[in-house]
Formats: structure tokens, C-alpha cells, sequence
């Protein structure tokens, strides 16, 4: 069996790892011209992280990794306003969290690739003709490719979605925006890597946080979100500018990172958003990651559940044995109650996240002080994750409905 998969991200290599484990040839194509160096730090956890095991990869990860010891919410001045400790999440966890930068999770996933994947950059999927025994997909440079299976991973502005999807697949139809703007970057300054040495440092602020991390090399990296008026409006030509305007004025070390922010063209830049879909595939024609079910980075699980919906759906095309409709149909009807159920939790977690007013920051306040007394870690824990998605669980379900006959269909339309 063969597959094309569109988008060299997590999703898109977590599946190709995945596919060749079952026997599987696969081909992904990536429209940039070779891997993202822009990204955030990411906090891998929950069902993500059991399918990192499950695939070998987490001596690497802790390997690449970073040590926190707090998120810290701290002031003009940079005083410690009130903090959540990480190893106390940890623990709620199972000890089962690392803090990794998202370029970085790519770089093991591509590295533990095995000869049965074939990865092409500077690649976009033109078109698609989806038949009853196959897909055939058109390429930027004239070559088209036959295949049982195309996989868009192709992140939130899906083009695999929108070719395949029709107007339901455009991102005016499958956005769900929450009201925010994000950006990343990374930059040089030893001075402020010192100060935020060990910790994850956020501004105290409400409607504009800017969040830093100390990498290796004297490096920081910095990410910042605020709110905006109209959530659908075109994104800033020069977010660089951008930045400056929004953030200038925070304290702290803020004025410094601004001074030293890199090109547009280096800056993640985008909007805060869910994807909503009545279906996540079309013939022999899927999505997954964020190209269906991103749950925003108010979730805070967006690359773990892209590298576990990648292993849900790889176990299901396997036990589908040949039978693609059926393992796309049980891939959906078994991970889409665990996608939607994260996305709930972004959307109500949203004030917490980045408080509106003055009173609910008092609020985010209140909570992180509590979160050390017994009891209320968990339930804050569960607040910002939402329920535990067992993957070993989902995977049997799965296998279940075959062994048993189970006839499957797709959620209603």
C-alpha cells in the first residue's frame, strides 16, 4: 500500500513513521523549501507522548529537550507575580511531560524516518482525482503520483483540504477563530537567557502576553499573543512592525526582544484558531493534525494529539487490512470525540489563558496560588488538559470493531 502525504510537519512525519510500521510506502511533500526553523516551545504531554514511546523516540526527545521548573507570571519589573510549578504538573501527568521547542520535535521524527519514506521539500499537491481504486496527485512540477491513500497534514490552511474538501474545506468555512494572534521568534541576548534561565517567564498582562524560554546558545525564544478586534482580518504584512506596535510598550525584558526580533520572513505569525469539519475524509482522501482538528495553541496539546492522531489512524488503515474506507471511518469515529473534547477545553480556557480584564487576572492569580495545595493541582491540571485520552485504549477499540464485524460509518454530515 501507498500513501501521499501532504505537509512535513509533526502530523505528516508522525504518520509516515507510522505507516511504514504497518508494512506501508509513503511519499511526503512539503511546499517549503526545507524544514521550518520558526516555532515555539511546546509542553509534550498526554496521548502524544505515549505514541512517542510507543515508536521509540523518547530517549531522543528528552534528549533535545529542556528542563523548566515554572511558569512564571511576572510584572513590569520582572517580580514574580505567581507561577505553576512544573514538576507538580509532572506529577499529575504521571511524569509523563518534557518541554521541547516544536522545530525540534520535527527534527527526531525526521531523523527516525526508516527507508520506506520518501520526504521531497519544495512540493505542493495541485490536484486531486479521487477514484474508487486510487488517488492520483497532481504535483507543482507536472508529475502526478498514484497512490491508495492521500493524507492531508498539511496545518490549519489545509491546501489538501481545500482541493479535496471543496468550499467546506476553505478556511472561511473551517476556521473557527478564537479571537487572538499569535507569533514566535528566536533571538540573541544572553543578558535576558540569564534571567529566564530554567523558566517559562510570561508577562502579567491582560489582552498582550509575551512568554520567554532560555535555549541553548545563549538563545531565547519568545512567543506572544494578544487579542484583536476582528479575528478574520488579513494578517500584517510586516509582523515584524507588527510586533513593535502591539508589545512595545510591556516591561520587563519585552523592549529588548522587540530590539532584537528577526525579519518577518523568520517570524510564526498567524491566528488563533480550531478546525471545524462536518467529516475528515473523502474517498481515499484524509486529514489529520491541525488540517482537521487543531485545537488551538489555547490547548497547549496541538503537537501531541497531531502525533497520536497519526498513530490512531495508521493502527486503523492496518487493521482496515486493504480496506481504506473502513480504517478511515474508524480512524474518525474513534479520535474525533478525543479532538473535539481538547477543543472544548481551548475554548473555555480562553480567559484563563490571556485575561480580559484586570478583575479576571486577579482571578489567574488566586488559582496559581492554590495550585500547590492538595487536590486542587489536579483539578487545575485537568482544567488546562481536559480528559485523559488513553491511546492503547483507542487503538484496542479499533482492532475490536474489526475482530467482531462491527460495521462503522462516519459521524453524521
Amino acid at each position: 500500500m501507498k500513501a501521499v502525504i501532504c505537509g512535513a510537519g509533526i502530523a505528516g512525519l508522525a504518520l509516515a513513521h507510522r505507516l511504514a510500521a504497518h508494512g506501508w510506502r509513503s511519499e511526503v511533500v512539503e511546499r517549503a523549501p526545507g524544514p521550518r526553523a520558526q516555532g515555539y516551545m511546546i509542553d509534550f504531554f498526554g496521548p502524544g507522548y505515549e505514541a512517542a514511546e510507543a515508536m521509540g523516540l523518547l530517549p531522543r526527545l528528552r534528549e533535545l529537550g529542556y528542563t523548566i521548573r515554572e511558569a512564571a507570571f511576572v510584572d513590569e519589573r520582572g517580580r514574580r507575580r505567581a507561577g505553576l510549578d512544573y514538576a507538580q504538573f509532572s506529577e499529575v501527568a504521571g511524569g509523563a511531560l518534557l518541554s521541547i521547542m516544536r522545530p525540534d520535535l520535527e527534527l527526531a521524527l525526521r531523523e527516525s524516518l526508516p527507508s520506506e519514506v520518501t520526504l521531497r521539500y519544495g512540493t505542493s499537491v495541485t490536484g486531486v482525482d479521487d477514484g474508487p481504486d486510487g488517488v492520483r496527485v497532481a504535483l507543482d512540477d507536472g508529475t502526478a503520483r498514484e497512490a491508495d491513500l492521500l493524507v492531508g497534514a498539511d496545518g490549519i490552511h489545509s491546501t489538501v483540504r481545500s482541493l479535496a474538501f471543496g468550499r467546506e474545506g476553505s478556511d472561511e468555512r473551517s476556521l473557527r477563530h478564537l479571537g487572538f494572534h499569535t507569533a514566535a521568534f528566536v533571538f540573541d541576548d544572553p543578558q535576558v537567557r540569564e534571567q529566564v534561565a530554567g523558566r517559562f517567564c510570561l508577562t502579567d498582562t491582560v489582552g498582550r502576553q509575551m512568554g520567554f524560554y532560555a535555549l541553548r546558545g545563549g538563545k531565547v525564544a519568545t512567543f506572544a499573543v494578544h487579542r484583536v478586534a476582528d479575528p478574520s482580518a488579513p494578517l500584517p504584512r510586516d509582523t515584524r512592525s507588527a510586533l513593535r506596535e502591539t508589545y512595545g510598550s510591556l516591561g520587563w525584558v519585552a523592549p529588548r526582544a522587540l530590539a532584537a526580533c528577526p525579519p518577518s520572513e523568520e517570524i510564526y505569525y498567524d491566528h488563533v484558531a480550531q478546525t471545524v469539519l462536518p467529516r475528515w475524509s473523502t474517498g481515499r482522501t484524509v486529514l489529520v493534525g491541525d488540517a482537521c482538528y487543531a485545537v488551538s495553541l489555547l490547548a497547549g496539546q496541538g503537537a501531541s494529539l497531531g502525533v497520536a492522531g497519526a498513530h490512531v489512524l495508521a493502527a486503523q488503515l492496518s487493521e482496515a487490512r486493504g480496506d481504506v474506507r473502513a480504517g478511515l471511518e474508524r480512524y474518525e469515529r474513534l479520535w474525533r470525540p478525543v479532538a473535539e473534547e481538547k477543543q472544548r477545553v481551548a475554548r473555555q480556557g480562553a480567559r484563563w489563558f490571556l485575561p480580559e480584564s484586570a478583575a479576571w487576572l486577579r482571578v489567574r492569580r488566586g488559582a496559581m496560588r492554590l495550585s500547590g495545595l492538595p487536590g486542587v493541582d489536579r483539578l487545575i491540571a485537568a482544567a488546562v488538559s481536559g480528559k485523559p485520552a488513553e491511546l492503547a485504549t483507542l487503538t484496542q477499540a479499533g482492532a475490536d470493531d474489526r475482530r467482531k464485524g462491527r460495521k462503522t460509518s462516519a459521524p453524521p454530515r
